[in-house]
């Protein structure tokens, strides 16, 4: 039972919007669903490297110094402003965008995508926090703890690829509206917003 509670906790988690879901939507619509995809794995790559932290204790290091917190705070703050003033930016202009297909394998696109992703996810404070709280809650008693909490950030991980996986479906299936000037546009404009209003509430948030 406790092993089901955290899988419904991983989905639920997954499926509430926030600064991961921005990124890979906004990745999907700008590049295609292989830089989405790509997005995805950054993402889970910073997601895991921050579980791991936590099961050897390195995210308590960061918790309890201020100005290491307050460091990544900035950085991470500063990639999400950046990304949103260059949608903003991309809108204005009209820039084409590449269509949501499949895109060449090994294009610079991907690679970009990955970084962005894992940056993204490795320069949240917030990440290192909810890794410390979130999973040693589903230890059982009398578990090995580092093992237990290292094989339920890889359940977490799974999980969270599915659904994003399947949201960035879902965009591709949309191609014929996303495919539109006028939706594309709006579409980054609010990207855009919404990364930036993400990076400033990162920065003004306490912990």
């Amino acid at each position: 039972m406790l092993f089901l509670a955290f899988l419904g906790s991983c989905l639920l988690l997954a499926m509430i919007p926030g600064v991961s879901t921005a990124v890979i939507v906004r990745q999907t619509l700008r590049e295609g669903r292989a830089s989405g995809l790509a997005a995805t794995l950054g993402n889970e790559t910073g997601i895991f490297l921050w579980a791991m932290a936590a099961v050897f204790g390195l995210s308590a290091l960061v918790l309890a110094s201020e100005a290491a917190y307050g460091t990544l705070k900035i950085v991470g703050a500063g990639v999400l402003v950046a990304m949103g003033a260059q949608s903003i930016w991309h809108a204005r202009r009209a820039t084409p965008l590449p269509g949501l297909g499949p895109a060449p394998a090994g294009t610079p696109s991907r690679r970009r995508s990955y970084a962005l992703g894992l940056a993204t996810c490795g320069a949240n404070p917030k990440a290192a926090v909810f890794a410390m709280s979130f999973l040693p809650q589903f230890v059982p008693a009398g578990a090995n703890v580092p093992v237990t909490l290292a094989l339920l950030a890889a359940v977490w991980v799974v999980v969270d690829l599915f659904w994003y996986v399947a949201l960035i479906w879902t965009v591709g299936k949309a191609h014929a509206v996303f495919s539109r000037s006028s939706v594309r546009r709006r579409l980054e404009q609010i990207s855009g917003a919404v990364l930036i209003g993400l990076g400033i509430r990162l920065v003004v948030e306490s912990r």
